[in-house]
């Protein structure tokens, strides 16, 4: 895929971007809508922004440790290992982020390492991500018992699939027994043998520990953040909307990772909506104000971060064609 079609993926995900918040506007009523944006606090904004930058430079820092502890950074310095970081970003638009293996085939590009080796690292980002916003969704659940179903399930699922992951005998024993019996599976079984003995080595129970405190802090920072937008919309600054806020950042996050739709468009803008006219009792206007805002300052922020790293990167290592995920791993 040339970095042209990539262009054009992003502007669609942007048109649909642009169309979910015109929907959520005009169900919102789209005047009131342009009032609470006119009376935001703008100055707040370059707070929001220091606070979601501190979060990727410590997204970066748990991307860098994985690398490091399989040992494939060999030949990659900090600084390109910034810029693969920062390039994956630009895929912060694909369904359920599982476009971030992308990062994976920059990699190879740099020091030739197989993508089956490395793409377990992106598997671990969006686990470790997904339990800590599970940990911050748990500080708030009192606020909103209705949610309590949903949190014990992707609970049980996380905590599941880790425990399922961590049995090598049986993984080891599906993949060679039953895989290579499938169709091509006598090719994509030393391929899968690399991605599990990755993932495996990744979830060592201290690497997990301290990869999903990290993801706790650095996504913690992306809640105080929405606190800052609720805020600047003029609403009282207290203890509890700070819970508040941790809760429904994390919870419309979580939903719209889990809806796999592309960035979590419409999940998350409308659970996040929602949930702010539920529990901190702001008008559909401002409720969808503050979700306009938050996702400017995240979304598609770390897009328009990632695509001066896909640039910078493209320049540098004369990339001029992207593989697909799924085409990267065959």
């Amino acid at each position: 895929m040339s970095l042209k079609k990539l262009q054009d993926k992003i502007l669609a995900s942007m048109v649909l971007g642009l169309v979910v918040i015109m929907i959520l506007a005009l169900f919102s009523d789209l005047q009131a809508v342009g009032g609470s944006l006119g009376h935001f606090a703008w100055l707040h904004v370059p707070v929001v922004l220091s606070l979601v930058v501190i979060n990727y430079c410590l997204r970066w820092v748990k991307w860098e440790y994985f690398l490091r502890r399989l040992r494939l950074g060999h030949g990659v310095r900090h600084n390109d290992s910034v810029l693969i970081f920062t390039s994956g970003m630009i895929m912060a638009v694909t369904p359920g982020k599982v476009g971030e293996v992308f990062k994976s085939y920059l990699l190879r590009r740099v020091n030739g390492t197989p993508v089956s080796l490395s793409a377990p690292i992106v598997l671990m980002e969006r686990l470790t991500d997904g339990l800590a916003m599970l940990l911050l969704m748990a500080l708030g659940l009192t606020l909103y018992p209705p949610a309590r179903p949903l949190f014990v399930v992707l609970l049980v699922l996380s905590c599941g699939g880790i425990a399922l992951l961590q049995y090598r005998s049986l993984c080891t024993y599906i993949i060679d027994h039953w895989l290579t019996r499938l169709p091509s599976g006598q090719v994509l079984a030393p391929k899968l043998t690399n991605i599990y003995t990755s993932t495996y080595q990744l979830l060592d129970w201290r690497v997990l520990l301290l990869s999903t405190a990290l993801s706790c802090v650095s996504w913690g920072l992306e809640c105080v953040a929405f606190y800052v937008v609720l805020t600047g919309l003029g609403v009282s600054g207290t203890s509890l909307l700070l819970l508040q806020a941790i809760f429904i950042y994390a919870a419309s996050t979580l939903l719209g990772l889990v809806s796999f739709l592309p960035g979590g468009l419409g999940a998350t803008e409308a659970s996040s909506a929602g949930l702010l006219i539920t529990l901190v009792g702001m008008s559909a206007s401002t409720a969808t104000a503050a979700t306009i805002i938050i996702r400017f300052c995240t979304l598609w922020f770390g897009v328009a971060v990632g695509a001066v790293g896909l640039l910078w990167f493209s320049q540098r290592y004369r990339t001029s064609e992207i593989l697909e995920p799924e085409q990267a791993l065959l």
